[in-house]
């Protein structure tokens, strides 16, 4: 497994967000002063909202030190192209989607190092491994922000290639992702079997909740349904790969997956549980 975990999960990681890139366009940017309420809300809602109902819920199961640290990494983990598809499929709002999941995706590098140092420190305190900010988000840089900024800028200037590689680097991305996941839970089966009763629960909790607080903070805000649709899905769906990338990099695991990336491995399954039936409802309700 050391091979996945120091070769292919980066290398897997780089693919999904420069597939991410493809499907972005300066509109993308731009939609964030011509939807100023509908952006902000969905920034709000990852940015702000899910790393304190993340926090609350680590704290209200108990979750040991190491996997509370895992639980707040995953929660400041942005969207991903999978989260651009759901959106798709339950008729919402495709372009705020993808223009909240671009943003966010370049905003974590300077966030996700930061503060996972942070909450290392808060709940693992002498425990909490070393975490060379400046390093992680160079490597977090060179990871997911440059391969979107490249995506980005084929899709500017070779538009018929990017258009021509989008739709079957998608699919490619989808199944590194699944690859990812499942290889890197059974890097480590035993740990994620031991942990799976207590981590379970507060993941699928964590699901249900930020999905219903995105529909319900879009309808208050008086936001169209496709667009209250797109925030819900962007605030519950998560990369679930940068999770397991970052949680590997804080611990320099050489083989196995360690705890800080047991959440976000397992998340990347229990939301497709929880996420695609709200998807489907989502469908019918659009119409």
């Amino acid at each position: 497994m050391d091979t996945l975990i120091t070769v292919f999960l980066p290398l897997a990681l780089a693919v999904i967000m420069f597939s991410l890139g493809l499907g972005l366009t300066v509109a993308d940017f731009v939609r964030v002063v011509t939807q100023p309420r509908a952006y902000a809300l969905g920034a709000v809602s990852q940015l702000v909202v899910i790393p304190l109902v993340a926090y609350a819920l680590a704290l209200a199961f108990k979750l040991s030190p190491e996997l509370a640290v895992g639980m707040m990494i995953l929660s400041l983990s942005p969207g991903g192209v999978t989260s651009n598809l759901l959106t798709k499929l339950a008729k919402g709002d495709v372009a705020l989607a993808v223009s909240l999941t671009g943003t966010t995706s370049l905003i974590a590098v300077v966030t996700m190092p930061l503060l996972a140092a942070f909450f290392a420190d808060h709940f693992m305190g002498a425990d909490a491994p070393p975490i060379n900010i400046t390093s992680l988000g160079f490597t977090m840089f060179l990871i997911t922000a440059l391969p979107v900024l490249l995506g980005l800028l084929l899709r500017r200037y070779a538009t018929d290639v990017a258009q021509a590689i989008e739709k079957p680097l998608e699919k490619v991305a989808v199944a590194l992702f699944v690859v990812v996941v499942l290889g890197a839970l059974a890097s480590n089966w035993r740990l994620f079997v031991d942990s799976l009763l207590l981590l379970g629960p507060s993941l699928v909790l964590l699901n249900i909740i930020l999905l219903g607080f995105g529909l319900a903070a879009g309808k208050l805000f008086g936001l169209k349904g496709a667009e209250a649709t797109a925030i819900s899905i962007e605030t519950g769906v998560h990369n679930a790969t940068v999770g397991i990338t970052v949680g590997t990099l804080i611990a320099e695991a050489a083989s196995g997956l360690p705890p800080f990336s047991l959440p976000s491995g397992v998340y990347g399954i229990t939301m497709y549980l929880v996420t695609i039936p709200f998807v489907l409802w989502r469908r019918r309700v659009a119409g």
